[in-house]
């Protein structure tokens, strides 16, 4: 089960008409980044104040207008928020959980608050199904005390298991501790070894260190090492019947080290079942990091980005490419002026405009049009126009012996388009000797220059296609004979004519325009890429 769009109407909390859009194909985890106070706890509110409409999570009870409402409007309902799963409306979910019984369990919820200092129980008691979900918080700003809760299902849970089995109770023990402290070993360097004696005034959880003479309680772990504990222990305990959920996490690194944060990510990930999807709200450069790279095709981010005025105009959010660009922005979120040490791990020079433009703009187009095509795929890879001829060489070689002395791993390359010869024809047999002849990170584009690449038939139908203009193919294939070879550069006005474009154009934008065009699934990608990342030489 996948949300794929949310709208907010008419003034819930901070927004005045806000639609988060995930289009068709909406990803498993779903980060919402941000500066604190841009509005991110209120998407989760928003799905709480629908959703608890029709059956409240938790028992901190409900928020009125005063709370859901920008205007504070009395009649302020549950309508205003309107929920678009990949398998249908919110009604149609209902709908289907009510027929097997789990009409609770469409979504599960974590706050920020998530404040468990004491954990010691004294007395058994009847302890309500876990998928009632009826216990914990119920907004964003409700104190999430679910530990204590837990700890009895936990133990409710190991008794369970050890007459249901008619084990030994070290067995039984061995099965429930088990499977918790393979997740909490992964995040942390200790370890449940016992679930204590309820009736022996011992309720809580014992640990182990490997550094720690002896075992010890939860009420002496740190914030961090609760909090931790607390979040895996709630996402265990729900995996049977949360199977096909919609799970909510307000800023789950909260006291949590960067170190940690990224290993939590993967354990969260881990416990949730395959059939459910992970919201989250953080702006942690563990979590960051784990998005990056762990989970770079599993995530959708949607940035809420600075200046948006989202309190007093309509928008649409959709998914951020995660590009070299938008990464480097998202981690200013949580780096602060630390940013600009979040460095690329492939560096590029190519041919263009060496002098940046204001605030270090890049201004040389070969630069732009590559870092356009790439930027989603090699999202960690940066393209620099260098100037022209040999100025790439000479700038590399310099970049080579000081940045890898800074940053060990960087991998620096030299790009250049096949007219090396200065103006002279060069053939595919001459692009062969240069770079059997060259050092190991030189590329040379299969085809003449980057207008070679733009100016192919397949872009540039794709793009008339997006824009509603009727391509010339007969006038194309008239004049466009050897796309490989024939100089295109200077011809911007005739595919323009082709294109059916009948207004001046800037031509330096226009090629920027179709590098957007340029996507995965094309041929022309493919060879660029093999190309530039691979060094095919054919």
């Amino acid at each position: 089960m996948k949300i794929k769009k949310i709208q907010f109407k008419n003034g819930y909390k901070r927004f005045f008409d806000l639609t988060i859009d995930l289009g068709n194909d909406p990803k498993r985890i779903i980060a919402l980044v941000g500066p604190n106070g841009c509005g991110k706890s209120s998407v989760l509110d928003g799905m709480l104040f629908h959703h608890n409409a029709h059956g409240q999570i938790g028992n901190k009870g409900g928020k009125n207008h005063e709370y859901h409402s920008m205007n504070k409007n009395p009649g302020y309902d549950y309508q205003n928020v309107v929920i678009d799963f990949v398998e249908g409306s919110y009604q149609t979910i209902m709908q289907q959980k009510q027929a097997t019984g789990k009409s609770r369990t469409v979504f599960s919820f974590r706050s920020p608050y998530r404040y468990n200092s004491d954990l010691k129980v004294r007395q058994s008691r009847a302890t309500p199904e876990i998928w009632l979900n009826n216990y914990g918080a119920s907004t964003s700003s409700d104190i999430d005390d679910k530990m204590e809760e837990n700890y009895r299902r936990l133990y409710i849970k190991y008794n369970k298991h050890l007459n249901d089995t008619d084990c030994k109770p070290t067995e039984a023990k061995q099965k429930i501790i088990g499977d918790l402290n393979s997740s909490i070993k992964k995040c942390l360097e200790l370890e449940i070894v016992s679930l204590g004696d309820i009736e022996s005034s011992q309720g809580t959880l014992y640990f182990k260190k490997q550094d720690h003479p002896t075992e010890f309680e939860f009420n002496v772990l740190s914030s961090g090492e609760k909090e931790v504990v607390d979040i895996l222990l709630d996402l265990y305990l729900r995996q049977d019947e949360y199977n096909d959920t919609i799970f909510l996490l307000d800023e789950p690194e909260l006291h949590i080290n960067t170190s940690i944060q990224k290993k939590l990510l993967v354990e969260i990930n881990r416990l949730v079942g395959e059939s459910c999807q992970l919201w989250v709200t953080t702006h942690s450069i563990g979590f960051l990091r784990a998005l990056q790279d762990e989970f770079k095709d599993q995530c959708q981010i949607i940035q809420f980005k600075d200046g948006l005025d989202l309190a007093s105009t309509p928008h649409v959010l959709t998914p951020v490419a995660k590009s070299n660009a938008t990464w480097k922005k998202i981690f200013e979120i949580a780096l602060d002026d630390l940013a600009h040490l979040v460095s690329p791990k492939c560096l590029i020079y190519c041919e263009g405009k060496d002098l940046p433009g204001k605030n270090g703009k890049e201004r040389g187009l070969d630069a732009q049009v590559f870092n356009n095509i790439f930027s989603e795929k090699h999202h960690d890879t940066l393209f620099v126009s260098s100037g022209g001829n040999t100025e790439p060489d000479q700038r590399s070689e310099i970049a080579l012996a000081i940045l890898t002395k800074v940053f060990s791993t960087i991998k620096i390359l030299v790009l250049k388009d096949r007219d090396i010869s200065s103006g002279k024809q060069t053939t595919e047999n001459d692009r062969q000797v240069y770079l059997q002849t060259n050092p190991q990170n030189h590329r040379v584009l299969k085809r003449w220059e980057i207008e070679n690449y733009l100016y192919d038939k397949e872009v540039l139908q794709k793009y008339c296609a997006a824009k509603n203009l009727i391509f010339d193919e007969k006038s194309y294939d008239s004049f466009v004979t050897n796309i490989g070879d024939q100089n295109l550069k200077d011809e911007t006005g005739k595919i323009k004519n082709i294109c059916g474009i009948t207004t001046s154009i800037n031509s330096e934008q226009f090629k920027l325009n179709l590098s957007t065009y340029i996507t995965e699934d094309m041929t022309i990608f493919k060879e660029l890429e093999g190309c530039i990342f691979y060094k095919e030489s054919n």
